[in-house]
């Protein structure tokens, strides 16, 4: 059967997913028990139930394009139940049964196109980088993240505390690490309503994300919860699921969303025979409405690759969704950071605002500095520390 379609006779109903494909065979062969295996049924039997209308209409078709080192997979809408089967299901036809092929010896999707159609029944940023900005009256500069640390062990007094000091260094935003959830020496319900109190007591502009993970039958009860004690956002790792994240936008009530990316590179390491593209992770991301993402670094401690995070940034930015950049952010790299990507990120530290010399308030308003350009003692007691970059 003829599978072979020109691209813009596919644009308009069909998702392109495009592949870089090492196979046993040839890239033609792989092809066709991609787009026969994740449609309509044995990428190498054919039986009398397949009709010639079925295969026009359900099975995938494959791009016919001048190129031999990408194969473009065509996945028909109809397919999908856009409104219930969510990301998940999506995910499923995208990196699923092909992987089990035998001829198929490496498959890693780098891109993925989507028609109008289908963006049109997702949701935007709740709140994103111009709500934020908004809220905190910060424009034409980066925001200012922290994040609590240590990871988990502290009391709820403590967390108080804390975040008191985080509010008097001038953040925008406060994020508690992924391990946190809830942990016997803090719990979620018993953390949202201190930190809700305190927020309005102080008549604080700064978000709160509480990490919410947990299994599908208890995440979005704990978004719920969360609302509902005055809290104002939640973070969800990546490990909760990206169906996660489409389910709580789709509750429509007015939390920040962030997306936590520790350990995305299980999935998205190029290393791997079988992986994802960060950059189609953070696609994805956009479709579930999330307001924030830590998308990478820029200097700092990590091994992200600063071109993939570049054009990451640059995507999110067009979605109105806020890049965090986060993982060794100290004073000294704002100003290197900002001129390669704007003033549309937010900065997130952790060590170098907890870890400063004089503690964790001047810790963060040694980066403030850094960010107001407004420069005192706090940031120079940064900068002899961890330097300029």
């Amino acid at each position: 059967m003829n599978l072979y379609r020109k691209l813009d006779e596919l644009q308009d109903d069909y998702v392109i997913a495009c592949y870089e494909i090492q196979s046993k065979t040839t890239i033609k062969e792989a092809a066709y028990a991609i787009a026969i295996g994740q449609s309509i049924g044995n990428p190498d039997i054919r039986n009398d139930w397949e009709t010639t209308e079925m295969i026009e209409k359900y099975c995938c078709k494959i791009v016919d394009w001048d190129r031999d080192d990408i194969v473009g997979i065509a996945y028909p809408v109809i397919n999908t139940d856009w409104q219930n089967d969510g990301i998940s299901h999506l995910l499923c036809q995208l990196m699923g049964g092909h992987t089990d092929i035998e001829i198929i010896e490496r498959c890693r999707l780098i891109d993925i196109a989507f028609p109008k159609k289908v963006l049109d029944l997702f949701y935007k940023p709740k709140i994103g980088m111009s709500g934020l900005r908004e809220l905190t009256g910060n424009y034409d500069k980066p925001l200012f993240g922290s994040i609590i640390k240590p990871k988990t062990g502290i009391t709820t007094k403590t967390l108080i505390d804390m975040v008191s000091q985080l509010i008097d260094g001038g953040v925008d935003f406060i994020k508690e690490d992924e391990i946190m959830s809830n942990p016997m020496c803090a719990p979620l319900f018993e953390r949202v309503d201190a930190i809700a109190n305190y927020l309005e007591k102080q008549n604080s502009k700064a978000m709160f994300c509480h990490t919410i993970n947990g299994d599908p039958h208890v995440i979005t009860n704990r978004a719920m919860m969360v609302h509902e004690l005055g809290g104002r956002g939640v973070h969800v790792n990546v490990f909760s699921g990206l169906g996660a994240y489409h389910s709580i936008r789709k509750m429509d009530i007015p939390l920040f969303m962030h997306y936590q990316s520790s350990g995305s590179k299980v999935f998205c390491d190029p290393s791997h025979r079988y992986s994802i593209s960060w950059s189609v992770m953070c696609h994805l991301a956009t479709l579930c409405g999330i307001d924030s993402i830590q998308v990478g670094m820029i200097g700092g401690y990590s091994n992200h690759d600063e071109r993939e995070t570049l054009r990451c940034v640059q995507m999110l930015q067009s979605c109105d969704t806020i890049p965090i950049l986060s993982c060794g952010m100290h004073a000294g790299l704002i100003d290197s950071i900002t001129e390669k990507v704007g003033v549309d990120y937010l900065a997130n530290a952790g060590g170098a605002v907890h870890g400063h010399p004089n503690g964790t308030r001047d810790g963060a308003l040694a980066i403030r500095q850094a960010i107001d350009k407004n420069y005192g003692q706090a940031y120079r007691v940064a900068i002899n520390k961890w330097g300029l970059s």
